[in-house]
């Protein structure tokens, strides 16, 4: 019975590897396709919604998900003009590049500024849009009257990480400069709370907080009060693969946009973006805490759902997967010395092989993992990973590394007379570990097990940085494009405390049967039948 278990139980670990690695074949894009990268979080620019309203279009890989705004709608023009079909990637802004150059996507259309730095890794278009610098702060501020740099002095003021945004800040006289930000997201939660007194932006970011957030308001300056800034350091352009030989031709189309059509589409995704068209609907109907986490469950309902799904996909299978790792690896870690001395070389080398394995996966963080596993693969060795299966690959061997070390824990956790006394009767280390120390050590390592799962379900939130739709992509999605940041994600962490909870409960639940019954039954002697 046990046997036909783990049979079932590898079987099934076989079908949803396999299963993934056909998905990751059928996503290779063929000739007549467009790939275009963007966050899908930065209003007006680029957006998610739960429909194709006003021209949006579907995500990549993200069913029941659509992204519009002016760099979706460019990106259809430039789409059109050469005659392929748009298909929308989705990825965090830090790994764009990294994105492009190893041929996941085709082009960068994500409001990305083709700054001389920039310049070295990827090439630029033509500039497909142009935009003033702003200050973005609270109105009820001491700098919400500013009118130029000077007024600044004194202010907390960040920017947008691995952006110019950020380099700009020093050109105010005195300012307090904070700490660079990972995304918009993330500076609007700060400007909100008080930790910062502004951030850098473009104009039409800026519309859109202050139009979205009535406690906040944009900072123009008048020429000469502003920040100084090259040409390029204002302009959006297209991010392409150096030497790339389709970048005359995306310029070509460009130049047949002229500038009033693209005035035209940017007032006209302002309109269009879902934070403030739909709010301006709902606030009639509706007001009050309650009203609005009701409003942004009944949006986004579905991708909070379909990304918690995802999410627990991912930490169940990884825990499983890393568990067997473990297992195989505290296993062999155990076995005695060889007395042939070639058997005790090829030991000793990969025992120091595992035992690299387990450092660097302990020693650095997921994140850094997910980075170079799923674009160094892709650099390096021309692997185009699907985005599931590099996640279930990431987490599964993260998880080894450390259950290895929970297993060999629980292994010498049993009583070393057991070993002597199995050896005694003839059985073999095999024979003594599948039948004798295993079953003990599996009881001992379960609650470290649980602790594995319920930690693999928060840190599925890393794996953003590769994109993958989990919980959390699907919640700063959702954030990025309604603003409404604390109640995005109030809902987001009570999912996430649903699923720990209910995979904390099933453990011990388990635990339980496992241990057995925790009382007995004294037989009373007058039912045993003697006098």
């Amino acid at each position: 019975m046990k046997k036909n278990y783990w049979l079932l139980l590898m079987s099934l670990f076989i079908v949803l590897f396999t299963s993934a690695a056909v998905a990751s074949a059928d996503e290779k894009t063929p000739d007549d396709q467009f790939r275009v990268g963007m966050e899908t979080a930065y209003a007006p620019f680029n957006w998610t919604q739960t429909n194709d309203r006003n021209g949006a279009v579907p995500k990549s890989g993200d069913s029941n998900s659509y992204a519009g705004g002016y760099d979706v709608q460019m990106a259809k023009k430039i789409a059109e003009g050469m005659d392929k079909d748009l298909v929308i990637v989705p990825i965090q802004w830090d790994g764009l590049v990294p994105a492009l150059n190893s041929g996941k996507i085709d082009a960068i259309v994500a409001g990305m500024s083709p700054t001389e730095e920039r310049r070295k890794e990827i090439d630029f278009t033509d500039p497909y849009y142009e935009s003033d610098l702003v200050i973005v702060t609270r109105k009820d501020s001491d700098y919400a009257g500013a009118k130029s740099l000077d007024d600044f002095k004194g202010a907390k003021i960040t920017a947008q990480l691995n952006t110019f945004h950020y380099s700009v800040i020093d050109q105010i006289p005195g300012v307090d400069k904070q700490q660079a930000q990972k995304d918009f997201s993330a500076m609007r939660v700060a400007l909100s709370s008080g930790i910062i007194d502004g951030y850098v932006s473009e104009r039409p970011e800026g519309t859109t907080a202050s139009n979205v957030n009535d406690d906040l308001t944009m900072v123009e300056f008048d020429k000469g009060e502003g920040f100084d800034t090259a040409p390029e350091d204002i302009q959006v352009a297209v991010g392409m693969r150096q030497d790339d030989p389709d970048l005359s031709r995306v310029n070509d189309i460009l130049s047949g946009i002229s500038e009033d059509e693209r005035t035209q589409i940017m007032d006209q995704a302002v309109k269009d973006q879902p934070s403030s068209s739909d709010s301006a609907d709902e606030e009639e109907e509706s007001s009050g805490l309650l009203a609005t986490f009701k409003d942004i469950i009944s949006q986004y309902g579905t991708l909070f759902l379909k990304g918690a799904g995802l999410t627990l996909v991912i930490a169940i299978i990884s825990t499983l997967a890393g568990t067997i790792i473990g297992l195989l690896i505290g296993i062999f870690r155990t076995i005695p010395e060889s007395e042939s001395p070639i058997l005790r070389g090829l030991q000793k080398i990969a025992n120091g092989i595992l035992r690299i394995y387990i450092e660097v996966f302990r020693g650095t963080p997921m994140m850094v993992q997910a980075m170079v596993i799923f674009y160094g693969l892709a650099l390096l060795f021309s692997i185009d990973m699907n985005r599931t299966l590099a996640a279930l690959l990431i987490v599964s061997v993260n998880t080894g590394a450390y259950m290895s070390e929970i297993v060999r824990g629980g292994i010498f956790a049993v009583d070393e007379g057991q070993f002597e006394a199995a050896q005694a009767i003839g059985m073999t280390h095999g024979q003594t570990m599948r039948k004798v120390i295993l079953p003990q050590a599996i009881r001992n390592i379960l609650p470290a097990i649980g602790n594995e799962t319920v930690i693999n379900i928060k840190d599925t939130a890393v794996l953003s940085v590769i994109s993958v739709g989990d919980l959390f992509f699907q919640g700063t999605a959702a954030a990025g494009t309604n603003l409404l940041f604390f109640q995005t994600f109030t809902i987001v962490g009570v999912i996430y405390l649903v699923m720990t909870l209910s995979a904390t409960g099933l453990l011990r639940l388990m635990e339980k049967k496992m241990d057995g019954p925790n009382s007995y039954t004294k037989l009373d002697e007058t039912n045993t039948g003697h006098e």
